[in-house]
C-alpha cells in the first residue's frame, strides 16, 4: 500500500493523443496541450539528466500548471455518464489529476525513468521462448530463464558487461547494484 512507482507516460501519451486524433481539425484540444506539456517535462528532465544541472523550478512549475489546466478542462469537457468513449476520457482526464503524482515522478527524482519500455523490454524475449519453443517446459525452468534474464537486466542498467556479470554468478559471488 506504501509503494510508489512510475506511471508509464508514453502509454498516457498514446491514450492523449487517441483523443487528440478524434478532435475536430483546426479546433483546441486539451489532450494536445496535456500531451505537450508532459513532452516537455520530460524534456527538461532529460537535459537536467544530461547536463548534470537541477531540473529548473520555474519551467516545471509551468509545466505542470498546464498539464492540470488541460486535465481539468478535459474533465469539464467530458461526461462520466456520456458514451462509453466520453466515459473513457472523462476517466483519462480525471486520471490525471487522481495520479499526478505517479505520472510525474521522474521529474522529482531523476533515477526514474519517465516509460516503462525498459521493463516491457525485458519481458519480451520470455514471450519470443514461449513463441518459438511452444512453451516453456517446467515452472523450474521458466524462474530459472526469468532469474538469468532479469540479472542480466539490472547488470546492463548498471553498466555492467555481461561476460563477468556471468562469470561472477558462476563463481558464487553474483554482482549486486549498490543500495541507496
Amino acid at each position: 500500500t506504501s509503494a510508489t512507482h512510475q506511471l508509464c507516460v508514453a502509454h498516457l501519451l498514446r491514450e492523449l493523443q487517441a483523443v487528440s486524433d478524434t478532435a475536430p481539425a483546426g479546433t483546441w484540444c486539451w489532450a494536445t496541450q496535456a500531451a505537450d506539456a508532459l513532452v516537455a517535462l520530460h524534456r527538461l528532465t532529460a537535459d537536467a539528466t544530461t547536463t548534470g544541472t537541477p531540473v529548473d523550478p520555474t519551467a516545471l512549475a509551468a509545466h505542470t500548471r498546464a498539464l492540470r489546466h488541460a486535465a481539468h478542462i478535459g474533465i469539464t469537457q467530458t461526461s462520466p455518464r456520456g458514451t462509453t468513449l466520453m466515459a473513457a476520457r472523462h476517466a483519462l482526464a480525471c486520471r490525471l489529476i487522481d495520479r499526478e503524482t505517479d505520472y510525474l515522478r521522474f521529474t522529482h527524482d531523476l533515477r526514474v525513468p519517465a516509460d516503462n519500455n525498459g521493463s516491457e523490454r525485458d519481458i519480451r524475449m520470455i514471450k519470443l521462448r514461449q513463441k518459438v519453443s511452444g512453451c516453456l517446459r517446467t515452472l523450474t525452468g521458466a524462474r530459472q530463464f526469468c532469474a538469468i534474464r532479469s540479472y542480466l537486466s539490472t547488470a546492463t542498467t548498471h553498466g555492467i558487461p555481461l561476460l563477468p556479470a556471468l562469470v561472477q554468478l558462476a563463481e558464487g559471488h553474483p554482482w549486486m547494484p549498490a543500495t541507496t
